[in-house]
């Protein structure tokens, strides 16, 4: 299992486009790919989950892969 944080320095944080193209990403791995941003978490595979996360600019997010192809899943996002 792998971990990592990223702080959101996007001035309109996650929104749709954003989101569309990082679950596209985690799309192409095996791994369980999930996101948290402070007490919520989603499937990053699943693009309503990652929309109701309600992502904004200055969040702290945390991805967690979990899998054969973590290592390369984690580094692709």
């Amino acid at each position: 299992m792998l971990k990592k944080k990223y702080k959101v320095t996007n001035k309109n944080g996650v929104n749709a486009r954003y989101a569309t193209a990082l679950v596209n990403i985690c799309m192409d791995y095996e791994c369980d790919i999930n996101i948290h941003n402070g007490k919520k978490n989603a499937n990053f595979k699943s693009i309503m989950g990652v929309m109701s996360l309600a992502i904004s600019s200055g969040n702290v997010i945390e991805i967690i892969c979990n899998g054969e192809d973590e290592d390369s899943a984690i580094k692709a996002i």
